[in-house]
């Protein structure tokens, strides 16, 4: 039986959760998840400032508001960062409907304004009307660098072809370091675990895209999107490039224009003699630099394959031979491509000219992309017999239970398959371009 005493005490602290439910179902009212939050723009006209349709959002807020990419203290919350198209002037607004208030026992809304300041350079408007009247200077606004190349794209929307340039700049370039900080801003939104570099290490090249477009008669232009590549250096007199960052604004992509800037960039470089051969392990955008992303890597095997099919070593006799040092050779010396990327590029034009439904042919061609993908496991093996000499009898077999053949085969026959896919999306690519 219940005491009187021991039912209020029951009752006080149901009362009491009921309270905490609503005070977390009320304060879950003011969770923004701040990827839908933020609003991005490229303007080009004075309307584009109050048009929705031409907004778009970020991939990523976590760098700057946490793992869950949720802002509190706010109903209605949005992050207004709009760019003029060409010089990226900005315009930084935050707006809510509702903001919540001291009646919630110690709880502040968090400094969104402040968490945002810290990522984008100092001179940017806080009203419509300054950012208004900076449009009409985009006029003035010309590409930095020198062209490289000049290219067109058929849009369907427009009904006719669009064209884009791409040009190499340098902090030599009059107020490129102050357009640079604004263009990098992007890269917190669409690069997972982007970070700004530093310019003034003089081993920097910048590669940027431009879009021609016409306003009012006269000629202007859109920022498209750019590349970073440091120059490593080799001894004794060489340089190896590595393509750092690589970002294609969301508005232009699926149009070709990583394609277009990734082979300008090669071939670039391929008229340097100072360069021994260039690599890359991009984040792209959906692109950076130590953790190629998957999109990055189907681009440059896509680039690579449409220039090594031009190359004698690469015709369809030779790559029956088998992949061979004059095909590095070649790669390197005309395109500076190194030897991992043209033994990759090998095996998809191998498999490009190989028959699959004739099991020899498919076999042959299986059984050599097996014996590169299993360089690692050997290497463990040669471990494994260092190990033997060293170790104590419970501690190589937790090795060896590690290395156990049957699940070398599986993860073997695993990773072909993987890259068999990834092979034919390229060339599935290949036959559309």
């Amino acid at each position: 039986m219940f005491s009187d005493d021991s039912l209020g005490r029951c009752s006080g602290c149901c009362v009491c959760l009921a309270d905490m439910n609503a005070m977390e179902k009320k304060l879950a009212e003011y969770k923004c998840d701040t990827n839908e939050a933020i609003c991005l723009k490229l303007v080009r006209f004075p309307e584009d400032v109050d048009d929705d349709s031409t907004a778009f959002h970020p991939e990523y807020s976590h760098q700057l508001f946490g793992d869950d990419e949720v802002a509190f203290g706010y109903k209605g919350l949005q992050v207004q960062l709009y760019y003029s198209a060409g010089n990226l002037s900005t315009l930084f607004k935050v707006k809510y409907t509702a903001r919540v208030t001291e009646k919630f026992d110690c709880v502040e809304p968090d400094d969104v304004e402040g968490k945002i300041r810290k990522i984008i350079p100092l001179g940017f408007c806080s009203n419509s009307d300054d950012f208004i009247s900076l449009l009409e200077k985009e006029a003035n606004f010309k590409p930095f660098g020198s062209l490289l190349h000049t290219y067109k794209v058929h849009s369907v929307e427009e009904g006719a072809d669009l064209t884009y340039q791409i040009h190499k700049a340098d902090l030599s370039c009059p107020g490129f370091r102050e357009y640079h900080e604004r263009l990098q801003t992007f890269l917190m939104w669409f690069i997972e675990t982007a970070s700004y570099i530093d310019v003034d290490d003089d081993r920097w090249d910048f590669f940027l895209v431009f879009e021609k477009y016409n306003k009012d008669g006269e000629t202007l232009y859109a920022t498209v999107g750019y590349m970073t590549v440091y120059n490593y250096y080799v001894y004794p007199d060489k340089t190896r490039p590595r393509v750092s960052q690589m970002l294609v604004l969301p508005p232009f992509q699926g149009e070709g224009h990583g394609a277009q800037l990734l082979e300008t960039v090669h071939r670039f470089y391929c008229n340097s003699p100072k360069v021994q051969d260039i690599t890359g392990n991009v984040h792209y955008h959906h692109f950076m630099a130590e953790d190629p992303s998957e999109n990055y890597v189907k681009l440059r095997d896509f680039v690579l394959v449409k220039m090594c099919m031009a190359l004698p070593s690469f015709s369809t006799e030779q790559l029956s031979r088998g992949f061979r040092d004059e095909m590095a050779t070649e790669a390197r010396e005309k395109l500076k491509i190194n030897k991992k990327h043209a033994r990759r590029v090998y095996e998809i034009l191998r498999l490009r000219n190989t028959d699959m439904s004739d099991e020899k042919k498919a076999r042959d061609f299986r059984l050599e992309v097996k014996k590169r993908l299993f360089g690692p496991y050997r290497k463990n093996q040669r471990e494994l017999t260092k190990m033997r000499k060293c170790l104590r009898p419970e501690e190589l077999a937790s090795h060896i239970s590690q290395m156990d053949t049957r699940l070398q085969h599986e993860e073997l026959e695993k990773s072909y398959q993987e890259v068999l896919g990834e092979y034919r999306r390229v060339l599935e690519r290949l036959a559309q371009a």
